[in-house]
């Protein structure tokens, strides 16, 4: 079964929002694309894999994947003390 169906331009401009490119999570993150790679692949210790999709060679990345991933690996600066 299809999803919803788009009925305007502002529906498609929040989709394509809504998923992200390496590049402009390197950019959101403030690192480098190779950073964003291996966080993708699992390879940084101390943080979980970036949850992604493939499409063709790309890596893309949801925005609320992105964000829930981001409050997963927040550390509470109390419990380092």
């Amino acid at each position: 079964m299809a999803g919803p169906a788009l009925h305007t331009r502002s529906d498609a401009d929040a989709v394509v929002r809504a998923i992200l490119t390496v590049s402009e999570i390197a950019r959101e993150l403030r690192c480098s694309k190779a950073h964003v790679h291996h966080l993708i692949s699992g390879k940084v210790r101390g943080a979980r894999p970036l949850p992604s999709l493939w499409l063709g060679r790309r890596r893309l990345v949801l925005r609320e994947s992105l964000d829930a991933w981001v409050k997963a690996n927040e550390k509470n600066p109390e419990s380092v003390l």
